[in-house]
């Protein structure tokens, strides 16, 4: 059998790291993309793959990483930042140009870029990392939101586009994951999982915060063979937060009774 090979970018950690692992164990030789290096070469070591430093904002660093994974079979755009946060009058533009520049910019280089070696193959999987915050107001900042609606109606334009050349376009939307990223913001400290951990407990519908593990599952099936009819969708991974956020309360309590 030829090595199939993936991309996962923020590859490094949380979201990104399982889901380099899970593809690892699938089968696949993964290349690390990702801004931190440590991090980024330790995994890419354990799990046999390759850590190649990239910001995913640079054009020149995803046209290299492309490039460098040669045939490639799967690409998860997943880096992204929560970037710009506060109140929308006090919004830093320099801090709003840097999350648009990498969400939304970002996911764009990494679409065109896995097109462009996709194509000629006539096949592919390209996976991008959307949000609650992008279909749900109030649930993210306020520019981050806006790049992750972009990303949304980008991954729907290019499904329609690469759709005839055998190249599949999805988006994953994770719900409240216990991550590197949500403990930055809810512990100041990208290290303190617990204390992010308490922080969403209380939100979650299905009794827990969502773990990276959780989204893994998720993007190994849109990687994979069993999601071959699927293109230009959106996988919510949130436990249902998105679209079923309700407590069904009148099928309970004294409703339940017959």
């Amino acid at each position: 059998m030829s090595e199939r090979v993936a991309i996962v970018t923020g590859g490094a950690s949380g979201i990104g790291a399982a889901c380099a692992q899970r593809l690892s164990r699938d089968g696949f030789r993964v290349l690390v993309a990702d801004v931190q290096e440590e991090a980024g070469h330790a995994l890419a070591e354990r799990i046999g793959g390759e850590f190649v430093r990239t910001d995913v904002a640079r054009e020149e660093d995803v046209e290299s990483l492309v490039n460098r994974a040669g045939p490639l079979d799967v690409f998860f755009a997943n880096a992204g930042i929560f970037g710009a946060l506060g109140p929308i009058e006090q919004t830093d533009t320099a801090e709003a140009d840097r999350t648009i520049a990498v969400n939304l910019r970002g996911t764009l280089l990494c679409l065109k870029h896995a097109v462009r070696v996709m194509r000629p193959r006539a096949s592919g999987s390209i996976i991008v990392t959307a949000s609650p915050g992008g279909v749900v107001g109030g649930v993210g900042p306020h520019v981050y939101s806006a790049t992750k609606a972009g990303v949304a109606g980008l991954v729907r334009a290019v499904a329609a586009e690469v759709r005839d050349y055998g190249i599949r376009v999805n988006s994953v939307v994770p719900g409240a994951i216990v991550s590197a990223m949500t403990a930055a913001v809810l512990a100041e400290d990208p290290a303190d999982l617990e204390t992010a951990a308490r922080a969403m407990a209380p939100s979650p519908l299905v009794g827990r915060p969502g773990r990276p593990s959780d989204i893994a599952g998720a993007v190994s099936f849109l990687a994979g063979a069993d999601s071959a009819f699927i293109t230009g969708t959106e996988l919510f991974a949130d436990a249902g937060y998105t679209n079923a956020p309700g407590q069904a309360s009148f099928a309970k309590g004294k409703f339940a009774a017959h």
